[in-house]
């Protein structure tokens, strides 16, 4: 079937099967062309494996540092005539040449938060690995059941204390308009912590450690976004902020119980994701971000981001700030760039953005998330959704 990307609101519901083989490929050879990664944690668990920081840690680790990996996300199959997500075709293609090149790679598909894939992930660990000794954190998702009670929470990514009032952007017909964002009840809090916060990581390091796959000196991490001034009224100072500040919470417990290395928060750049887009404000900063990082030398995406985290942060002394986070996010938040940022955002506007902004390669990124807009495939060739390169 020929495989066409169709876009309804912020979600792309197809996904081409050689264009993210093809992305997988690319970001491998970033890794192996800079070279090895020094490292001695070679048995590696990711949690959200298939897409952005996630893929990133487990391509890093592996290609990087010659680790066995078992990765968990949440995917959708395809079928004859129906494509899969872009997550299912990413974890075939990284598969495919993780164990090309001699190392273990094994992936479990199902909700992370559940005790049922908990319990798969311990024994594929205990078959495949024995222990591991770092865990990498990235889940995304909006919606958590509990597994002590069952009860669903869902996130609400609003102000917290009081409205918001802010230039948003749509990135269909590229309008640069103002939204009033009302703020979050103490209820949506509560469940945006329960849903985004440190909970389900304690868990994870609980189940691990209780069924004696943590090896002794194992350390862990788990992703966050911090960011800029411009979006903290509906990020940072939100409920999304809230969320965030709990898991320096779990940090501080882990660490507590494992030692002062079994756990540590990392706060990344802004990169365009499937989740950031539908947030109000934030695209329009990620078009203004790519086009000032790129006009600074300063331009990443996920994979150099981790890959700067693991060639550079997390070898030798780990500088830690006040928060005892680790930062990659330094680029972005630089006091060039943001002063940079914050004196386009003034005057930004719908007849500005092409000067000031980049939403065409906004547009392109998002994309390439799914596998489409992706150079030199072949997107008028007849494929079998079903088969990964």
């Amino acid at each position: 079937m020929i495989i066409e990307p169709k876009i309804r609101g912020f979600i792309c519901t197809t996904a081409h099967p050689t264009g993210c083989a093809t992305n997988v490929q690319r970001q491998i050879d970033h890794v192996v062309i800079k070279g090895p990664i020094p490292s001695e944690r070679k048995r590696v668990l990711v949690l959200g494996c298939s897409t952005g920081y996630g893929l990133a840690s487990r391509i890093v680790t592996t290609f990087g540092s010659g680790a066995d990996t078992v990765g968990v996300s949440f995917e959708r199959e395809p079928g004859e005539t129906k494509p899969a997500s872009a997550g299912w075709y990413n974890n075939r293609a990284f598969e495919n040449r993780a164990r090309a090149a001699g190392s273990k790679a094994v992936t479990i598909e199902g909700d992370a938060f559940s005790n049922e894939v908990k319990a798969q992930t311990i024994e594929a660990i205990k078959e495949t690995l024995g222990q591991v000794d770092l865990i990498v954190y990235s889940l995304a998702s909006p919606v958590r059941t509990d597994p002590k009670d069952g009860v669903t929470y869902r996130s609400a990514i609003k102000p917290y204390g009081t409205q918001v009032t802010s230039k948003t952007l749509n990135t269909g017909t590229g309008e640069v308009s103002e939204v009033t964002v009302e703020p979050a009840t103490e209820e949506e809090a509560a469940a945006t912590v329960k849903v985004m916060g440190g909970e389900d990581w304690e868990l994870w390091i609980e189940a691990l450690s209780e069924a004696g796959v943590l090896a002794e000196d194992f350390a862990s991490l788990n992703y966050t976004y911090l960011g800029s001034e411009l979006t903290w009224p509906i990020y940072h100072k939100g409920t999304l902020g809230k969320a965030k500040a709990d898991l320096d919470r779990a940090a501080a417990a882990i660490r507590a119980k494992h030692g002062d290395n079994a756990a540590h928060v990392v706060a990344l750049k802004a990169v365009v994701t499937q989740a950031s887009s539908a947030i109000p404000v934030v695209p329009l900063y990620g078009t203004l971000l790519i086009k000032v990082e790129d006009e600074m030398g300063l331009g990443e995406g996920p994979i150099h981001q981790i890959d700067r985290l693991f060639r550079d942060k997390l070898q030798g002394t780990i500088v830690l700030d006040d928060n005892n986070r680790i930062r990659v996010d330094d680029w972005e938040l630089s006091d060039a760039m943001q002063a940079e940022l914050k004196k386009r955002w003034a005057v930004l506007n719908t007849e500005n953005l092409a000067a000031l902004a980049d939403l065409p390669k906004y547009r392109e990124e998002f994309m390439r998330l799914f596998g489409f807009a992706v150079g030199g495939v072949d997107y008028s060739k007849d494929v079998d959704p079903r088969v990964v390169d």
